[in-house]
């Protein structure tokens, strides 16, 4: 039995991020900055990011912003604006863990 933990354990950590189903079927990059993991799904004109790793209030407040170059970097698109948004920035409310955003390519 203890064998069938680890080895979901295993293949779970392997997943690190799914995307929310309206994006189903898109294109998955990962890309770090500055010592931050995040999981950029993109999808026609639209982004989502994922942030990866547990972080302390204090250590979120740089992520918006890296969400935006996260986004940006792995679609080779630029950023218009939130979809949803981000804790800890007034344009962008929300999580830090998930943002998603509209893009011009």
């Amino acid at each position: 039995m203890r064998r069938i933990g680890l080895v979901w354990g295993v293949l779970l950590a392997g997943c690190g991020a799914s995307p929310a189903p309206q994006f189903f079927g898109a294109e998955r990059h990962e890309v770090t900055l500055d010592g931050y993991r995040f999981v950029v799904f993109h999808k026609e004109d639209m982004a989502e990011v994922v942030r990866l790793g547990y972080l302390t209030p204090r250590q979120r407040d740089p992520v918006p912003a890296l969400m935006v170059v996260a986004a940006e970097r792995a679609t080779g698109c630029r950023v218009l604006g939130p979809l949803r948004g981000l804790a800890r920035s007034p344009s962008l409310p929300g999580d830090t863990g998930e943002a998603r955003f509209e893009l011009k390519c």
